[in-house]
């Protein structure tokens, strides 16, 4: 099976940036899991400007299915901004908006900074954990008055939701996509991770353990 390209670069570029980690580390579900994604640690110029490239790589076969880019506070205003700056340097200039934890009565007001919600609206994150935050930013856009048209990630994990420390049948991004009706466009996913992992010799001993995570808690 050929390996999606744009996958297998942004996992070896996350693993170099030191994003992607192996070892052991928890959940928010209570998991021992065998790897750790840190969008946060994507902290200079040349790491966001990468991410970006892989976004609008991921993006462009979808390009005219949305009007304008929205990032949910906090972590998703870097990630829209840096995402419309390469989609314009593509030659999609595309506005974008954001919104702040707290209101502010002052200046514009209100909770949303930018571009004025309207037509389609792309939702970037870096996760989909439990979906909260992609419900948030649903009720935002249509209480502006503006449609929902999909959710772009970073990485999908592929793994099932947990509610009350009850597994679910379904991934959080499964449940976006059932339930809310929305496409989700990940850049890469668990089974991306894995042919990188087994691709290289020296993180054989990750392949096995990402594997039977995999076949724990997989979707």
């Amino acid at each position: 099976m050929a390996h999606d390209r744009t996958a297998q670069d942004f996992v070896a570029f996350a693993v170099q940036a030191g994003v992607l980690r192996f070892g052991e580390f928890k959940t928010k579900a209570g998991r021992l899991s065998p790897y750790f994604f840190n969008a946060g640690l994507f902290d200079d110029g040349a790491k966001i400007g990468r991410l970006a490239q892989a976004y609008a790589q991921r993006l462009l076969p979808h390009v005219d299915e949305f009007d304008v880019i929205f990032g949910p506070a906090y972590k998703g205003i870097t990630l829209a901004a840096a995402l419309a700056i390469e989609l314009a340097r593509l030659g999609h200039n595309k506005p974008f908006a954001y919104n702040r934890k707290e209101a502010k009565d002052h200046g514009e007001g209100g909770t949303l900074v930018g571009a004025p919600l309207q037509g389609r609206v792309l939702i970037v994150d870096d996760v989909i954990s439990a979906g909260t935050s992609v419900r948030e930013s649903i009720q935002l856009i249509r209480a502006a008055g503006a449609t929902p048209a999909g959710v772009a990630i970073a990485l999908d994990r592929q793994e099932k939701a947990a509610e009350n420390g009850v597994d679910l049948p379904h991934s959080a991004v499964q449940w976006v996509q059932r339930e809310l009706g929305l496409p989700v466009w990940a850049i890469a996913g668990l089974a991306d991770l894995l042919d990188f992992l087994r691709d290289d010799p020296a993180l054989a001993e990750h392949a096995q353990r990402v594997q039977a995570y995999r076949e724990r808690y997989g979707v």
